[in-house]
């Protein structure tokens, strides 16, 4: 029986055909799917260069090219074309035999549907051949890292990688003994959601545990002690306020919160004479002795006083659940699978250390310090993890178009970045295959004004075929989320929070660091203006620290261009008022009247 195998290529150009061509694709497809012999469907064109090229009748003005097996009776739909450029494209295109490996295979008329509803979930698995040769390799003799720019493959690597251990795993002694984690929730839902696209197998599946590191620090120390209580921020801002306010010191609540964790958490000190001979890198502010006595002995009043709640923080729970763990005994993983992996604190990191046993594919570590959104740092070689010899870098960018990365990657501005290794990470080299559209970048005279520019450009894009979950919208802030969600509600089109699930088709809505690690087919980013990028109060004082001021200017860098990089073909920019320093000059027009707007 004839069976179709879909092109993972051919999902993004699906999802870019006006309706009535999808419904057209649709139907052909499944009538192909419901025949006994492919012949009478297919036809050959003349002057192929490939003699396994087929193709196949669409509508009255397009034509499916299909690629017909070596062997076999699988055939994959390579791409659709207007009738007069098929027999053209058969004369310059020959295939590899891999190309129908790399496809979605459809069984049945039901599987078909739920692949075609939403092509661009289904494109976010592809996997090209730089990424298989990365993620495919039979074993790594130790712990392994894959780095790269935004769009390079690293998460959808880290999946497949994830995949194949765990279909290599056969009959495991636990139950689960892969675990795919990164730093957040959100995070996790989505790779979550990306491994049951992946794996088909159920029991392949389900040897695979998608949980983010916090969740993990807290069921083992649940696990052993009873369920923690995590520590209110707020409160927790002013237990230090309080305790620097009584020490008397010359030290803003900011930079002791901060001492505490990047410093003493980070290096899971628990005395005064370790704290007071410690390094103290990447902090700026050089202290003396004496006052870090004093820094000390607020932080033993802070975590008195948190103990007595009966509260922890999550770098804290990190540090306890890993001395659980380092317990003769103690539940541990054959592999550990690492997403974001720029964004995790040291405690978290000797969390994975101690979750796993060193050895053979151990950890498999995907990061980009291009996109740290976070303050912390960290060294995999101060933390007993090696990737010495088994680090791969990938450069080019299979999802956001030249375009728009020629237009995001100044935002990164000059300074040197360094990465978990150690050493300064460029992306010279980094650039994308792709093409589409110039991002746009609108300066308007008010929010509402602004607001009324985001109705109608997401609006064109729904108008366009592009699936409601397929376009996000980011803000630097909550409220201003919220202000925006109201706005497009407003207008008639639904949205959801990136946290939240709708029961509606709807878009995708939440902060600039909510968006982290996600992708869509056109991203708007909203409030990019002075005042709100940088956020001020996620700035240190340069008179305070030089060196924290100069990093927290970085990471506000990162998080703007981490939100313009969730974009694959459309990405719109604006703001109110001044344009923020971040956008290079001329990056921003004010906003033309309606008549000019539609026609651009």
């Amino acid at each position: 029986m004839a069976r179709l195998a879909i092109g993972k290529e051919f999902l993004a150009e699906y999802a870019k055909l006006d309706r009535n061509t999808r419904s057209a694709v649709d139907t052909a497809i499944a009538g192909f799917a419901r025949q006994t012999h492919a012949g009478p469907f297919l036809e050959t064109p003349r002057d192929s260069r490939d003699s396994r090229i087929r193709t196949i009748g669409i509508d009255g003005v397009w034509r499916g090219v299909v690629l017909a097996p070596d062997s076999g009776d699988t055939y994959c739909l390579l791409t659709v074309l207007p009738h007069e450029k098929v027999n053209d494209f058969a004369a310059s295109h020959r295939f590899g035999a891999a190309r129908a490996s790399r496809a979605l295979e459809v069984r049945d008329e039901e599987e078909l549907r739920l692949i075609l509803a939403h092509p661009f979930a289904a494109w976010r698995a592809f996997l090209h051949p730089s990424q298989h040769e990365i993620a495919y390799r039979v074993s790594y003799s130790g712990s392994a890292q894959v780095t790269g720019g935004p769009g390079t493959g690293k998460t959808v690597t880290v999946l497949h990688r994830a995949a194949i251990l765990a279909e290599r795993a056969g009959q495991p002694r636990l139950p689960r003994p892969v675990l795919l984690t990164t730093f957040n929730g959100n995070l996790a839902e989505s790779l979550h959601a990306q491994l049951d696209l992946l794996i088909p197998d159920a029991a392949v599946r389900d040897r695979i545990e998608v949980l983010n590191v916090d969740r993990l620090a807290y069921r083992v120390v649940k696990q052993a002690r009873g369920t923690p209580v995590l520590a209110d921020e707020r409160e927790l801002r002013a237990r230090w306020a309080q305790a620097a306010a009584d020490a008397g010191l010359d030290l803003t609540p900011a930079f002791l919160k901060n001492e505490w964790e990047q410093v003493i958490l980070a290096q899971d000190l628990r005395a005064e004479p370790a704290y007071l001979t410690c390094p103290r890198t990447g902090r700026g502010r050089p202290l003396t002795r004496a006052q870090r006595s004093q820094v000390w002995q607020a932080a033993e009043r802070v975590t008195t006083e948190l103990a007595a709640a009966g509260q922890s923080t999550h770098f804290q729970l990190a540090n306890e659940a890993t001395q659980l763990l380092r317990q003769p005994g103690a539940p541990r993983y054959r592999h550990i699978l690492v997403d974001e992996a720029q964004d995790l604190h040291p405690a978290q990191w000797r969390l994975l250390r101690a979750a796993v046993d060193p050895g053979p594919d151990d950890l498999f570590i995907a990061a980009d310090p291009h996109q740290r959104i976070y303050g912390n740092r960290a060294s995999l070689t101060g933390l007993r993890i090696s990737v010495r010899g088994r680090s791969r870098r990938l450069s080019l960018n299979y999802r956001t178009t030249q375009e728009i990365l020629a237009w995001a990657l100044p935002l990164l501005g000059d300074d040197p970045v360094t990465g978990l290794d150690g050493e300064a990470d460029s992306l010279l080299g980094y650039r994308s295959p792709m093409h589409g559209p110039r991002p746009q970048a609108w300066q308007a005279a008010s929010r509402t004004e602004e607001f009324g520019l985001l109705t109608e450009r997401v609006g064109s894009w729904l108008s366009a075929g592009l699936e409601p979950h397929a376009i996000g919208v980011a803000g630097r802030s909550a409220a201003l989320v919220r202000e925006a969600r109201e706005a497009l509600e407003a207008a008639g089109i639904a949205t959801a929070s990136l946290s939240g699930r709708s029961p509606v088709p709807a878009v995708r809505t939440g902060t600039m660091h909510a968006m982290k690690g996600l992708e869509f087919q056109a991203v708007a980013v909203i409030g990019v203006e002075q005042g709100l990028v940088p956020e001020p109060g996620a700035v240190a004082p340069e008179t305070e620290d030089p060196l924290a001021y100069a990093q927290d200017l970085q990471r506000e860098r990162c998080v703007l261009f981490v939100a313009c990089t969730r974009a694959r073909d459309h990405l719109h920019v604006s703001g109110t008022g001044e344009p923020s320093p971040f956008l290079p000059p001329g990056a921003v027009e004010p906003v033309p009247p309606p008549a000019a707007l539609h026609s651009r």
